[in-house]
């Protein structure tokens, strides 16, 4: 079932798309600015992310060049009131993979929708995530580190995955619960913390930075 990100800060345009694609088997989340919007696009968790420009916080010219700068390949369809041939293609040569104004008809937004994501099933599968001397194997599911071969447990291969398809990027602790243990998990919870030291002692401390005040990354080849 695809994840389909909705940033939208009007609520009943959200609310008309969200019940839209949820009648059509997709799994809707809706946030209302662009920051909360970046930060869950960042975490790989979902399939496309719809997504519009006037928004408070980050506008969405600025959440879409962040995530392409951030290496983000999810699907980005720009839906908004915005309809000047300027705007459109800044949009696209921005990294969005399209532009639909508003006024719209959710049956194209969903034709949109579907292409979109046939399109990016059809992209390469990616099988062994690389960083230096770091990799892991997603089908067989084991990493190695500087030569050796590193068990890991299942919360601690979701968190490593999630590290190296974000090599050198900071990843909050906020963005790290949300990816590997759900938005409903306590964000008072440390354990990011504990599951973070069990990946610093199996793989090496070197291979995962603590940035002070703002997470954790892993160091860039």
């Amino acid at each position: 079932m695809n994840r389909i990100l909705i940033v939208e800060d009007e609520e009943r345009i959200a609310s008309f798309v969200e019940k839209g694609l949820r009648a059509n088997g997709f799994t809707p989340t809706v946030v209302g600015d662009g920051d909360t919007g970046y930060d869950y696009a960042l975490t790989g968790g979902y399939d496309l992310v719809v997504l519009d420009i006037g928004l408070p916080g980050k506008d969405g010219f600025t959440v879409l060049r962040q995530l392409r700068e951030a290496r983000a390949t999810v699907p980005v369809i720009v839906l908004t009131a915005r309809d000047s041939v300027g705007d459109t293609v800044a949009g696209l040569e921005g990294g969005a993979d399209d532009w639909m104004t508003k006024p719209f008809r959710f049956e194209e937004l969903l034709a949109r929708i579907r292409l979109r994501l046939r399109t990016a099933a059809r992209a390469p599968e990616v099988t062994v995530l690389r960083s230096g001397e770091l990799t892991l194997d997603l089908r067989t599911r084991r990493a190695r580190a500087d030569g050796r071969t590193v068990d890991l447990t299942a919360r601690e291969f979701v968190l490593l995955e999630l590290f190296l398809r974000h090599p050198g990027q900071v990843l909050s602790r906020e963005q790290i619960l949300s990816h590997v243990w759900g938005y409903d998990f306590d964000p008072g919870s440390n354990i990011v913390d504990v599951y973070v030291r069990a990946l610093r002692k199996k793989l090496g401390a070197a291979h995962v930075e603590t940035v002070r005040g703002m997470g954790y990354r892993l160091p860039g080849a």
